[in-house]
């Protein structure tokens, strides 16, 4: 039933009379009649954009600028140290969201959304630029769940996605990324023409992995299984599972199996299971 339906049971003349008296003036009315004129007069209002842009929009467009470094910052990256990437549009420019350069310098409580407090908007961009646009693209705002995107915004925005590692774990990144580059250099040198699905381009992989199976027995983690490509697999096996580098130059070579442990798999492809210690074991 309509909620206003007992208006259609009043007499519509004497209910526009009312209507003037009240305009003439408010208080010649019943109360009740002068607050359902009121309503009505505000319905009605209505509002020019000068003084809907005095109460909220710039705020909101500082959020929508800052949700579009989350969803496409990646586009933006410098991950190609070559040559700039293609150009994708729109941009993330400011002019874009409806700001102005003379909004740079104002404060926005917008910038709590990234933990920035009344931030103003160069320093909001200036964030949003460390962290979206620099070597690292993150593409995760696809994600179904709420709970692991904001984690992951959490853990990227908080420390401007560059962790500040120590001097020691900088070292052993190097260590790690040098003893995969030339463990490809020699396969490719003592086995040339062979198939080996090389790791070049992606070393980077070898600390990644190292960092994960490190926090991941802190945490408790006993086992790790690693489902594998055959891009890398040779440097996987080498570096981090500790597989014996004679056993895979070995195989490259030639060394004979029965067909019941091949199973249909590339000889020097084969998997390998290890026990190894962490360095905070």
């Amino acid at each position: 039933m309509d909620k206003f339906s007992y208006l259609n049971t009043s007499d519509l003349v004497a209910l526009d009379q009312l209507y003037k008296e009240y305009l003439k003036n408010p208080d010649s009315v019943d109360v009740s009649w002068k607050q359902f004129f009121e309503g009505y007069e505000f319905a009605r209002k209505d509002y020019d954009s000068e003084k809907e842009a005095e109460f909220y929009p710039n705020e909101f467009k500082v959020i929508n600028l800052i949700n579009a470094y989350r969803q496409r910052g990646h586009l933006f990256t410098k991950t190609n140290p070559v040559r700039t990437r293609r150009q994708y549009t729109p941009t993330l420019e400011y002019e874009n969201f409806g700001l102005k350069s003379e909004d740079l310098n104002k404060s926005f409580k917008a910038g709590n959304e990234i933990g920035l407090e009344n931030a103003t908007l160069q320093e909001i961009i200036d964030k949003l630029q460390k962290t979206y646009c620099q070597s690292i693209g993150v593409e995760f705002k696809y994600m179904r769940k709420p709970e692991i995107v904001n984690w992951l915004q959490e853990k990227m925005e908080g420390p401007f996605n560059t962790p500040n590692f120590d001097k020691n774990f900088k070292i052993n990144i190097l260590t790690e990324i040098s003893q995969g580059v030339l463990f490809e250099k020699f396969i490719h040198k003592k086995f040339p023409g062979q198939k080996r699905f090389s790791l070049e381009g992606a070393e980077a992989l070898i600390p990644a992995l190292h960092a994960i199976t490190e926090t991941g027995t802190e945490l408790g983690i006993k086992e790790f299984v690693i489902g594998m490509a055959h891009r890398g697999r040779l440097n996987i096996l080498a570096n981090i599972l500790k597989k014996p580098l004679e056993d895979i130059f070995h195989e490259f070579e030639g060394s004979e199996y029965t067909d019941e442990y091949l199973m249909g798999d590339v000889k020097y492809h084969l998997g390998f299971t290890s026990d190894s210690k962490t360095r905070n074991a």
